[in-house]
């Protein structure tokens, strides 16, 4: 209990600094000796308290945003219910050989400079782009934050600490949503799901603390760095299979 609390913490902070929280979490529920699909499930019902604390950490940055934050995230309560049926009924391996190049292209899209990129919060393309996000997010998940991170630092024109906050709630709609339907349809472990609970709600709220002192373009240029190692691990991963 103890151990994956303090699992739930680390990857609560990682989640809502550099959007990688599952890349703690997950590992750690296999080692604990759940089932990969038990495991997954289970991170994904636990991760829908990151969101709650990280949305209690980041009332600085959320606020003026309210109402940015509704129009956006019933577009990633679909996707996030899309990709959680997804799972539920089809195999991940597809998911396995795309998260790669999905998560790195996103990383590379973080650095570009800020006159390079195109804010269209409104625009169609972007609405496709987030709910594509999201069902990524429900049904795989890997490094997902990042993804989101990427198609919102190209929607939105304003500091990376605002629109990390955005992410961080916007990203929990869409991981509730999926939660709900693996509460009630997949083989979800309901002992691990309290303690790393706890952790990762404690850990989203301490998170945004860290990412609102981190400097200039920092935040981006870091989430960027993590997103490339995920993807280089999760590449060879699949593709060395």
């Amino acid at each position: 209990m103890l151990g994956l609390l303090g699992v739930g913490v680390a990857a609560g902070i990682v989640s809502t600094v550099v959007s990688l929280a599952s890349i703690v979490s997950y590992p750690s529920l296999l080692a604990f000796g759940l089932p990969p699909l038990t495991a997954n499930v289970t991170n994904t019902v636990a991760l829908l308290f990151t969101g709650l604390g990280a949305a209690a950490g980041s009332r600085p940055e959320l606020a003026g945003q309210g109402e940015r934050v509704l129009r956006l995230g019933w577009v990633a309560a679909l996707g996030g219910a899309a990709g959680a049926a997804l799972l539920l009924l089809t195999p991940s391996r597809t998911f396995e050989l795309i998260a790669p190049w999905l998560i790195a292209g996103a990383s590379l899209l973080l650095v570009r400079p800020p006159s390079a990129r195109k804010h269209e919060e409104h625009g169609v393309l972007a609405r496709i782009a987030l709910f594509v996000v999201a069902v990524y997010i429900g049904y795989f998940g890997a490094a997902g934050g990042i993804l989101m991170f990427a198609v919102l630092s190209a929607m939105l024109d304003q500091a990376p600490a605002r629109t990390n906050a955005v992410k961080n709630v916007v990203s929990g709609l869409a991981n509730a949503v999926a939660a709900i339907g693996f509460a009630l349809f997949g083989p979800v472990d309901w002992v691990a799901v309290g303690p790393l609970a706890a952790g990762f709600l404690l850990g989203g709220w301490i998170g945004p603390k860290i990412a609102r002192r981190l400097p200039g373009q920092s935040l981006r240029y870091l989430a960027a760095a993590c997103g490339l190692a995920v993807a280089a691990k999760l590449g060879y991963e699949a593709y060395a299979a």
